[in-house]
């Protein structure tokens, strides 16, 4: 029979219950999540069409405990992240891409807009941005391939050239004419970086003069540097490139580590997405024993990305009925396996990736209704 325990020794129930709970994750408030959000995966990166960013905000203090994650946002995905008390939802793909004329019960998108405002619920979209990204759904999708370098199809360049604005301009000027076109040059707007260094030109001592300006203020640099003519001739005006981004940009070009099968490969997707079936276009010389090298792939729809790269194979979720043609004609292997299907497991490794980023300090949920809406029969 065990001892009684003393009284003193016994510890207070509140702390038994305290000792039992699970940790509380602190809330975060929306924007300080979305500027998070943005941080993982910048804005910039995503294509010009692309409608990303918060699209819908609850109004303001608004405070986020839970965060669900989706491929799509449907109306039944939504009632789910009503059900599991969503705060926001980041819907890989954007609910709203083309613009919204009115907000009423009439159409599935305008719904979707009431039901997340009448539940307290924002609404944020990364779309491209996540197929540029290093970390995001193309070399997601690279892991099915099996071993294999990889390297962006199209790169992505950074939001802006590291010296300013998009133009250079350079040219000499004497002692002469120097401070009065220096003193006009500082009155442009979108001038930046003006240096002067000493320069020996033909034999005699002059200044070179060195700025970046906006495509605005060429205009003006240009116009008045043509006042002189001797100016105007001794004139560079140099294009800056935005720098390419490492690792960054749409599609991948796989190269893997040894060649095996397209037959292989076909079940290395299938195990990969967790798709029994997928569509299979053979390249035209080729069999499903051929070798595959090179893969080009791009997650959702990919003719405009895949298209004149070559490969031995294309992978994608979709591909115009010409375009699988042209690919064919061109010895290059297929393989769709409907879009979604190419980024929804991208999700699990996301909630993963984005509980780190975020410290751990929000409740991160992936939509357990969302679906393809492709099946086969």
């Amino acid at each position: 029979m065990p001892l009684p325990v003393p009284p003193l020794l016994r510890p207070p129930l509140h702390r038994v219950r305290a000792l039992c709970r699970p940790p509380v994750r602190a809330l975060m408030n929306l924007r300080e999540l979305v500027s998070a959000l943005n941080d993982f995966a910048s804005p910039a990166l995503a294509e010009s069409w692309d409608n990303v960013g918060l699209l819908v905000e609850p109004s303001p203090p608004h405070t986020v405990n839970t965060l669900f994650l989706t491929n799509d946002l449907t109306e039944e995905v939504m009632e789910e992240a009503v059900q599991k008390k969503a705060d926001l939802i980041l819907s890989y793909h954007p609910p709203i891409f083309t613009p919204l004329k009115r907000v009423t019960w009439k159409t599935w998108k305008e719904r979707l807009v009431v039901r997340a405002l009448e539940n307290r619920i924002g609404i944020y979209s990364p779309h491209t941005a996540y197929d540029a990204i290093p970390h995001g759904v193309n070399n997601w999708l690279t892991k099915g391939l099996g071993a294999c370098t990889s390297a962006p199809l199209h790169p992505s360049t950074a939001p802006s050239s590291p010296a300013g604005g998009t133009h250079r301009v350079e040219f000499c000027a004497d002692a002469e004419h120097l401070d009065a076109v220096l003193s006009k040059i500082r009155d442009i707007p979108e001038v930046f970086s003006l240096t002067t260094l000493p320069a020996r030109v033909e034999g005699e001592e002059q200044t070179r003069v060195s700025l970046n300006c906006s495509q605005k203020a060429l205009l003006e640099v240009v116009a008045l540097l043509s006042q002189n003519s001797l100016l105007y001739h001794k004139t560079e005006i140099l294009l800056l490139q935005k720098p390419l981004l490492p690792h960054t940009g749409m599609g991948r070009l796989c190269t893997l580590s040894e060649a095996v099968s397209l037959s292989d490969i076909i079940g290395r997707i299938k195990a990969h997405l967790q798709l029994p079936h997928v569509r299979v276009a053979v390249g035209a010389g080729r069999t499903l024993e051929s070798p595959v090298k090179k893969a080009a792939l791009c997650a959702g729809s990919g003719s405009s990305v895949l298209k004149g790269t070559e490969a031995d194979l294309y992978l994608t979720g979709e591909m115009s009925h010409h375009d699988v043609l042209d690919a064919v004609a061109n010895g290059i292997s297929v393989i769709l396996c409907e879009h979604s299907n190419t980024e929804r497991g991208f999700l699990s490794e996301l909630r993963d990736a984005l509980a780190v980023h975020l410290q751990n300090k929000i409740n991160i949920i992936v939509s357990e209704k969302d679906r393809d809406p492709l099946q086969v029969a």
